[in-house]
């Protein structure tokens, strides 16, 4: 499909980087230095076959964890995602309905498929795992599949397949199990490993490079987390299963499609590394990007490495321990929560933060390691979950007290974390962003602040919902969790903020000093016609240990009312009338 729309400037962080590695110069043809460079595809994913592991190489309480499970449900049901729960999506709006389900038929094949490197009995449910995904009429999420639009179908065409995060997800899967079990699958069920190929072909391959409009590509400039997540997937799938010597030119390209894909997500990812998602999301944007490019520099035989050399890599491996308040609690922005799940793959940050030399990121990491309970689970995927389990390095990673940055300030979010005490969680916490209202998972949050006690956040950001139909679509902010009121922000005249980049913050000033403080103005993140200014200042008095909101405003003539929003806390919204306010907390 060819697409004419003027597109922005790329600069191609990733390919100038490569370019010069390889000592390339002018026009680069990089399918062709590509297919010089790749392993075979036997050799290009960073895990050996599972006959090829030695006694105690794989973590041991992973894989007693994972067949413990497996085991106990032989015999049982797998998960049955049901076609009329697909629709629903375009009825009632419902996604978990088909989705959790789904998730939890690719958990556990990838149960099984651990659990079958130790009991070879196993692979006959490795096998049923496979077809039952090779038969699911799509890999497409409901919620992402175009077919409505383009088919007027409420399931999936497939002849038409969606390639979306889901899609991506399977045959990423498929293709870890390939590497992982591929030799005794053709010893015990030859023909099994050819369907993989088909699937991933008429699914995955053949939409990826047919299809160039795909909204995550970031053709338009706004490169998000799909981008990564799927050109990730897609790298996986192409180093492994166009394994037939007649697909190496093929096998190049899409290859080539792939890092030309990242580089619009580099491109776009600011020099601090800040995700305007959240730290929640940064395990799906970013760090997917930075696996990602770990895998082509193991595919490349180290010749392609893109982390030392771009600033933007290895200021995000930062983020994570930046955005951390203590215990388990981040600073949330956008929809990510303020206590996601702590079993992230933090050997894949362990992994980056070694390849970018940060001792604070790698400490992080290995603050969340337990050496007596496993690496990793199933829910982080096949392929996360092999990588977790074989990395050395991770295994032998020892928990140690985790970095507390005294200050942090990201220009590129206009926001500002500070603590009462340098490397300590202990004491106040205060996080205050500015920003626009056309942030990715953007809500009408501009000048929002948080504050926590000991790392425990008591003025909060309420987060998010369940996602359902709305979610994503123009009733966006029918959802009260995402509208300016539910947050503590101004309310204007008797108005919230309205949704537009052009709704956006300015920075007065900012310290990071001994008295960390950001002052904003806010007034052009309203549409109201007499507001002239509103400045917020927000502070953190570390020697009073007292954090202070400060709020100015002026209108051009007398007239409607104003007044700071008031603060939200787990128990309680307390109000705050007009005038000049100074809060304290």
């Amino acid at each position: 499909m060819t697409d004419t729309t003027p597109r922005p400037t790329l600069r191609a962080p990733l390919t100038r980087a490569f370019s010069a590695q390889l000592g390339l110069r002018g026009d680069v043809d990089l399918p062709a230095a590509l297919r010089s460079l790749l392993a075979t595809p036997t050799d290009a994913l960073p895990v050996v076959p599972a006959s090829a592991w030695q006694p105690g190489e794989p973590d041991p309480a992973t894989l007693a964890a994972m067949s413990a499970r497996a085991h106990a449900e032989r015999g049982t049901a797998w998960p049955q995602p049901l076609a009329s729960d697909a629709a629903r999506y375009h009825g009632d709006g419902d996604r978990l309905a088909w989705e959790t389900p789904a998730f939890a038929r690719q958990e556990r094949l990838t149960r099984v498929a651990v659990a079958a490197t130790a009991d070879p009995a196993m692979l006959g449910d490795v096998v049923d795992g496979i077809i039952l995904l090779c038969e699911q009429s799509s890999w497409c999420w409901p919620a992402h599949d175009d077919s409505l639009q383009r088919h007027g179908s409420v399931l999936a065409t497939v002849t038409d397949p969606y390639l979306d995060l889901g899609a991506g997800e399977v045959v990423g899967q498929l293709a870890w199990v390939d590497q992982l079990l591929g030799d005794q699958l053709d010893a015990r069920y030859p023909g099994v490993r050819a369907r993989i190929r088909h699937e991933a072909r008429v699914r995955v391959f053949e939409p990826f490079t047919r299809r160039r409009d795909w909204h995550w590509l970031g053709l338009d400039g706004d490169a998000h987390n799909w981008n990564p997540w799927i050109h990730g997937n897609v790298l996986v799938a192409a180093l492994r299963l166009l394994d037939d010597p007649s697909e190496a030119d093929e096998r190049a390209r899409i290859l080539a499609l792939v890092i030309e894909g990242l580089d619009r997500y580099v491109d776009v990812l600011p020099e601090d590394g800040a995700i305007d998602e959240g730290y929640a999301y940064w395990w799906n944007g970013a760090c997917r990007l930075l696996e990602a490019l770990d895998l082509l520099t193991h595919a490349t035989g180290g010749r392609l490495d893109a982390v030392p050399s771009i600033r933007a890599l290895r200021e995000t491996v930062a983020f994570p321990h930046r955005m951390h308040l203590g215990a388990g609690w981040f600073v949330n922005a956008a929809d990510g929560q303020a206590k996601p799940s702590a079993d992230q793959p933090w050997h894949s940050l362990h992994r980056a933060a070694v390849r970018a030399g940060d001792l604070d990121a790698q400490r992080f990491a290995a603050s969340h390691r337990r050496p007596e309970t496993p690496a990793v689970v199933e829910a982080e995927g096949l392929g996360r979950v092999l990588r977790g389990m074989t990395d050395a390095a991770w295994l032998q990673a020892r928990a140690s007290a985790p970095p507390a940055p005294a200050a942090t300030w990201l220009p590129s979010t206009q926001m500002l974390v500070a603590r009462e005490r340098d490397s300590s969680s202990s004491g106040l916490s205060v996080a205050v962003k500015g920003g626009h209202n056309n942030e990715h998972h953007n809500h009408n949050d501009v000048g929002s602040f948080l504050v926590a006690s000991d790392g425990v956040p008591v003025i909060v950001d309420a987060g998010r919902p369940s996602y359902d139909a709305r979610t994503f679509s123009e009733r966006r902010y029918e959802l009260w969790p995402m509208q300016s009121e539910w947050h503590n922000v101004p309310f204007v005249a008797g108005r919230g903020q309205p949704t537009g980049p052009e709704y956006a913050a300015s920075v007065i000033e900012v310290t990071t000093g001994e008295t960390p403080s950001l002052e904003l103005e806010l007034a052009g993140a309203y549409d109201v016609a007499e507001l002239e200014s509103w400045r917020r200042e927000v502070r953190l008095d570390r020697e009073r240990a007292e954090v202070s909101i400060h709020d100015a405003w002026r209108f051009a003539q007398p007239g409607p009312a104003a007044a700071p929003a008031p603060a939200a806390t787990p128990t309680a919204a307390p109000a705050a009338g007009p005038g000049c306010a100074n809060r304290q907390a």
